[in-house]
């Protein structure tokens, strides 16, 4: 069984049995739902003449599909793709808890019961995306609220929150339910930090009550393929941003970060080594008006890789762009 991902304008025209799930980048929305799990990215592309981009993996073998609590799933073998939204309003007056923090926890709940039970625990790759991260309300900007709630679930159902945690992004869009797509499998995943930065799950407590809980980067094992995921990526050094206000300067600096990612992924990939102009990069980026700027500063550093751009907010107000990035080998037997 070997995962394939695919980027096309277009939509996988009719289902051949192997699509495993994917996502829908673009502000329109869909007319047809397809029968696999698809994550609604609804946030404006840049720099492409499609209104939507189309994501999808796609597997050799016969998958499983389901609908367990209102997650999404298809299961190929060893491997989990799913989707869950979560409407916020559902979850106001949970006492204790803000309603993005309730339903941020029981998303995640639900989908560690889902892989408890498929006998996959092991999470490798989550997006997660949600409506104005940035604002503040109850008290606590929203990013921080999610945070809360991720871990909470986390810690809930035994899965541990430093080390070996999946790779992620969390980003803000306008509007709409929270929206977790992920990947996982049986075997562990093996994480991988930057050593330019403090790893996210030990960030110091001014940062908000609770630590992001991913890893900068994981390799995973499907039968047979080893995947690099490299989670979304800005100019932070250490633990504080650098750069502020200058979108060029950030845009260099996340590359610096991800060119140690790599660097550190080939110490223990088991095929050969990666390169950053043979990674496929989604590039988030504040504000549109700098996507010239960011497309230039990106250009000698990944040459003509697949590079898709999407205007989105950042998980903190002074970043300016994120990039995450991702790429797949086969394994000799």
């Amino acid at each position: 069984m070997t995962l394939q991902y695919v980027s096309s304008p277009a939509a996988v025209s009719r289902e051949t049995g192997g699509e495993l799930g994917g996502a829908r980048l673009g502000q329109a929305q869909a007319v047809v739902a397809p029968g696999w799990p698809v994550q609604g990215i609804f946030a404006p592309l840049l720099g492409c003449t499609a209104a939507v981009l189309h994501e999808t993996w796609l597997c050799a073998g016969p998958v499983v599909a389901g609908l367990s609590e209102e997650v999404n799933w298809r299961r190929a073998g060893d491997v989990l793709f799913g989707v869950i939204e979560v409407e916020e309003a559902r979850f106001a007056g949970v006492p204790g808890k803000t309603a993005l923090q309730a339903a941020s926890e029981e998303a995640y709940d639900r989908i560690f019961r889902l892989l408890d039970a498929q006998g996959l625990p092991q999470l490798w790759r989550v997006w997660n995306y949600l409506a104005a991260i940035n604002e503040e309300s109850d008290g606590l900007e929203r990013y921080r609220q999610f945070n809360i709630g991720r871990q909470d679930a986390f810690l809930a159902y035994h899965r541990g929150t430093t080390g070996n945690v999946p790779a992620a992004c969390a980003l803000g869009v306008s509007g709409g339910p929270v929206s977790i797509a992920f990947m996982a499998g049986k075997t562990p995943a093996v994480p991988v930090e930057n050593p330019r930065q403090v790893s996210a799950y030990n960030y110091p407590s001014e940062y908000g009550p609770r630590s992001p809980t991913f890893s900068r980067a994981a390799l995973v094992y499907p039968p047979g393929q080893e995947i690099l995921f490299i989670s979304g990526t800005a100019s932070i050094v250490g633990h504080r941003t650098v750069h502020l206000g200058d979108v060029a300067a950030q845009t260099t600096e996340a590359m610096a970060n991800i060119a140690a990612v790599v660097g550190e992924a080939n110490r223990a990939a088991r095929g050969s080594a990666y390169a950053m102009p043979e990674l496929s990069y989604r590039i988030y980026i504040r504000h549109a008006g700098d996507f010239a700027a960011v497309r230039a500063a990106l250009a000698p550093l990944i040459g003509g890789a697949e590079a898709v751009y999407v205007q989105a907010d950042i998980c903190r107000a002074d970043l300016l762009v994120e990039i995450e990035a991702m790429a797949s080998q086969s394994l000799g037997s």
